[in-house]
């Protein structure tokens, strides 16, 4: 068995090739794209196992390298840097790391999810930054109305009320950057539509969106973007390591009778924790238990508030984890404790 440590890049790539010893076979760099790597590794002799960084393409590149190699190990990017941090670095030495830590079995490994699962996921995120050009469209236009003191409705963005800013007397600047903002709001929230009516093709055929959304405060576009990170809820032990998936846990330093525990880590994708904090808030409000929860933790203390949230945001994460265990949908009555709660 040969155990091939790979750097790779979209212009060149170093390779590190091992035996099964642990000594050097061949150590080269490579020139051209991602293609030139897997052209080459088809020359192999032998069966082979080969481990890489995981950057953007990872994706792509597991599934030209799977049908080739005996295994193929994706490497966590941010656990590599603890397990080998070094002031010496360069393309040539991570190969080679990569390769001992791979015939070590020593690879911290990252979820390959499907092709699919990879287009939800962008196409979740995608949603994410028009709706942040939306927001910005729309700042635009009260900025406009604020600096002529006009006063517009609190819901500017019906057809009723788009015409009606289109209508208004302005001086011709004003006027002129009026027309580009609707223009540039309209055309955006086209394209909300558009990945959204796509969106709901994938969410229709997951169960688990509509299993989740029995939760107060849990609608669609929270549902989806945990079914899609989560992918397989087998993948995790239990339920605290899924908050540990998302960033929720805090950052510990423990040393003999020390334990000092600090912010979250902010692991995983933000954008679950944006919606997860948006969804908490409302379940805050709509579901007793979360509220019980929230208070709790807050302890009548006004500064606990932003932890009582993190908290409550936590448990919410777990409960949907432990949902998708049990396929059971939501009853906040009587109160049930959720794995490892």
């Amino acid at each position: 068995m040969l155990y091939v440590g790979l750097d790779v890049h979209s212009k060149q790539s170093s390779l590190c090739i091992l035996n099964s010893g642990g000594g050097t076979v061949k150590q080269i760099q490579l020139k051209g794209p991602r293609s030139a790597v897997v052209d080459h590794l088809r020359q192999l002799e032998g069966p082979f196992a080969i481990c890489y960084e995981a950057s953007c393409g990872y994706g792509h590149l597991y599934e030209q390298l799977r049908p080739l190699a005996h295994h193929v190990a994706v490497a966590h990017p941010g656990k590599l840097r603890l397990i080998y941090g070094s002031k010496r670095k360069n393309d040539r030495i991570d190969a080679q790391k990569l390769a001992k830590l791979l015939l070590l079995d020593m690879v911290p490994p990252v979820h390959v999810p499907s092709i699919n699962v990879r287009a939800w996921r962008s196409l979740i995120v995608l949603r994410q930054r028009v709706l942040a050009q939306v927001v910005r469209a729309k700042n635009q236009i009260r900025g406009v109305l604020r600096e002529n003191d006009i006063a517009g409705a609190k819901w500017l963005w019906s057809k009723k009320q788009l015409a009606w800013l289109e209508s208004l007397e302005l001086h011709p600047v004003a006027k002129l950057r009026l027309e580009l903002a609707i223009e540039e709001f309209k055309t955006l929230d086209a394209r909300i539509k558009r990945i959204e009516k796509e969106l709901e093709k994938y969410a229709d055929a997951h169960p688990a969106v509509k299993l989740l959304m029995t939760i107060p405060g849990v609608g669609i576009r929270t549902a989806e973007t945990f079914v899609a990170w989560v992918d397989d809820i087998t993948r995790f032990r239990n339920n605290r390591q899924i908050g540990s998936y998302f960033g929720l846990v805090p950052c510990q330093d423990a040393s003999a009778d020390k334990n000092r525990l600090g912010h979250i880590t902010r692991d995983g994708p933000p954008v679950m924790r944006k919606l997860i904090c948006e969804a908490t808030w409302t379940a805050i409000k709509k579901c007793p238990r979360f509220k019980e929860f929230f208070e709790q933790v807050m302890g009548g203390k006004s500064e606990r508030k932003k932890i009582a949230l993190v908290a409550t945001m936590h448990r919410m994460i777990k409960v949907m984890g432990a949902m998708l265990r049990s396929g059971e949908a939501y009853c906040a009555s009587p109160l049930r404790k959720t794995p490892d709660a």
